[in-house]
């Protein structure tokens, strides 16, 4: 059964809690790329904890029998949510495109915030936010995804040849980016956020 658990959903495993409606006797009216394409907007907004199972069913289009049958419980629909966002993300390739370097990363900081049309910020970042409640298998994704993310941020640094340590300005453009991902919410404007980014670029780019 898919349960609310409040203590931050235990004993959810990242692939083996995945249930399959072929065990129910009837086929599936949804796919599952659908469902997490919809369940995501619902987490990014009201986050983890604050999101109620019947927002789900509404935002989705699922009844619970069906949201029981191929998800566990909330935490491992939450996990399967940010597993497809982190997809989405690398298919933007904003940190991989060659030649690698400044214009990468500057374009990163100004587009990666606006990555989902009509989400703020980054839902990564937002998890952070509610680190303690989520499932450990979440909690493990979004903190090896910010090491992964960090590691492409230093490769485009290293390009450039900096006097300072890759790793350190990578760390740097990081906290940066986390910072302005969380200001989406403030509703600063693109207009205002891009001259934050210019002038944070102008300031990176002589270390």
């Amino acid at each position: 059964m898919m349960r609310e658990h409040p203590s931050g959903c235990k004993n959810i495993a990242p692939n083996s809690s995945i249930r399959h409606n072929e065990r129910m006797g009837r086929p599936k009216n949804f796919s599952r790329e659908g469902v997490l394409e919809k369940a995501l907007p619902v987490f990014w907004k009201h986050g983890f904890a604050n999101t109620s199972l019947q927002e789900l069913e509404k935002a989705t289009g699922v009844n619970k029998s069906g949201l029981y049958a191929e998800f566990a419980d909330k935490g491992d629909l939450y996990l399967e949510s940010l597993r497809h966002y982190l997809r989405k993300r690398q298919e933007e390739e904003f940190l991989t495109a060659k030649p690698l370097g400044w214009n990468n990363i500057e374009r990163f900081l100004k587009l990666g915030p606006y990555s989902l049309e009509g989400q703020k910020g980054c839902f990564s970042v937002n998890s952070m936010n509610q680190f303690a409640v989520l499932p450990p298998a979440a909690q493990e994704i979004v903190s090896k995804g910010r090491a992964f993310l960090k590691d492409l941020i230093a490769r485009n640094v290293e390009a450039e040849k900096p006097t300072m340590k890759p790793t350190v300005l990578a760390e740097m453009i990081l906290t940066f980016f986390t910072g302005i991902s969380m200001e989406q919410h403030l509703r600063v404007s693109k207009a205002s956020m891009n001259r934050k980014v210019d002038d944070f670029m102008k300031a990176v780019r002589k270390l």
